[in-house]
């Protein structure tokens, strides 16, 4: 196996016992004191807007995402990753939960983008709150489903990943971005598993190396899988009813925001952008 080109030996054991909920929660064993980790390679989140890094794996770019299978749509509580549009600490928070960025924007609406909803929006979220949303996708021939076991199969467990990420702040607003645009809801193209369509608008997508997220990793317990990332820079104003209809009813089993991973800033976790 060519681990350069591929996952780590034993991707399918790890991936399978991987799911979006699992990366997302509390792990009491989890290192966040002491020496980085050694021999991984790169890890995410990050500042988006720096393009340093010096951890010397690599392993080849994924295809674009649109000659690759979705197999899953998740997202988080505040933004993983960090750029000028979202660049607001929110702090530490409680075991992945309230920590992470937030949008400029969210600091700037108006009484009726911040108006209370009718109901209880995915499990807590209110307008206001940032979230970013993940588009995971596969080289493996795969239906979408739930968590990152839905990424693979036992005929392909060394699959390429893509991630494709945008960062919104919620607003009450039916005029906002629809949630719903971005769903999959069965949609084929050439074959291929694909959202109806991604938030195309919010800058180019910054590329690059890293890893899984999720707050059971830190500095000093990585990831040791290998995802080829593209997030967009701008946050976009998503209107929370939206998303709130999604969370009702999906075919991946997500009704509440994940928790984050504490942002990547040691030069020798990250690779470089180019």
């Amino acid at each position: 196996m060519n681990a350069g080109k591929h996952l780590l030996s034993g991707s399918l054991i790890i991936l399978m016992s991987i799911s979006t909920q699992s990366m997302a929660s509390s792990d009491s064993h989890t290192k966040t004191t002491g020496p980085a980790c050694e021999g991984f390679g790169p890890q995410t989140p990050r500042d988006i807007d720096h393009v340093k890094g010096s951890n010397p794996q690599t392993f080849s770019i994924a295809p674009k995402s649109k000659a690759m299978n979705l197999c899953n749509i998740h997202f988080h509580n505040n933004a993983e990753h960090k750029a000028k549009d979202f660049a607001i600490y929110a702090g530490k928070g409680d075991h992945g939960h309230g920590g992470g960025y937030q949008c400029k924007a969210s600091k700037s609406l108006s009484r009726s983008e911040l108006k209370k909803p009718a109901k209880n929006i995915c499990k807590g979220l209110k307008p206001g709150d940032t979230i970013e949303v993940h588009w995971v996708h596969s080289s493996c021939q795969i239906k979408p489903g739930k968590g990152l076991g839905s990424c693979l199969s036992t005929k392909c467990a060394n699959p390429d990943l893509r991630v494709e990420t945008s960062v919104f702040t919620l607003v009450n607003d039916k005029s906002a971005l629809n949630f719903n645009d971005y769903a999959y809801e069965g949609n084929m193209v050439k074959g291929k598993h694909q959202p109806k369509s991604l938030p195309r608008k919010l800058g180019k997508a910054v590329e690059f190396m890293g890893s899984t997220t999720g707050p059971k990793y830190t500095e000093q317990t990585c990831s040791p899988l290998q995802v080829t990332w593209n997030v967009t820079p701008r946050c976009g104003k998503l209107d929370i009813n939206s998303i709130g209809q999604w969370c009702e009813n999906n075919e991946f089993s997500e009704d509440h925001a994940h928790g984050v991973r504490k942002l990547v800033t040691n030069p020798k976790l990250l690779s470089i952008i180019k």
